[in-house]
C-alpha cells in the first residue's frame, strides 16, 4: 500500500528517547514523593533543585539536541546561565532567606 505524496509518517522512536524519557519519569516521581515527606527545608530545596537541573540537563541534550550540537552552540547557553543565577541572588534568594528566618517555611 502507498503512500499519497504529502502524507506524513510517524518514525520509530529510538531507544534512547525512550530511555531518557523513563528517565525523567522516574526522576519526576522521585520529585513528587520528596515532596510528601517531612525533610528540613534547606535539604528539600537542595534535594529538588539538584533534581531539577538532573531533569533540565537531559532535556536539553537530548530532545533540544544539544549534545549533538558543536561546542560554540552550547557554550552560548553558559552567560544564560550566569544571568539567571544572578538575578536569583539578587531577586529570589533574599526574599526566601528573610521567609525562613520569619519562621514561614517550617
Amino acid at each position: 500500500m502507498s503512500h499519497p505524496a504529502g502524507a506524513e509518517h510517524a518514525e520509530p522512536a529510538s531507544k534512547l528517547f525512550i530511555w531518557v524519557w523513563i528517565w525523567l519519569l522516574l526522576l519526576t516521581a522521585v520529585e513528587v514523593v520528596l515532596g510528601y515527606e517531612q525533610y528540613p527545608v534547606k535539604l528539600m530545596l537542595t534535594m529538588l533543585m539538584s533534581l531539577s537541573v538532573i531533569k533540565a540537563a537531559l532535556i536539553m541534550a537530548y530532545f533540544m539536541h544539544l549534545r549533538f550540537e558543536k561546542l560554540k552552540l552550547v557554550l552560548t547557553l553558559v552567560p544564560a546561565l550566569v544571568v539567571i543565577l544572578c538575578l536569583f541572588s539578587i531577586f529570589f534568594f533574599p526574599d526566601s532567606l528573610r521567609l525562613m528566618n520569619l519562621g514561614w517555611g517550617r
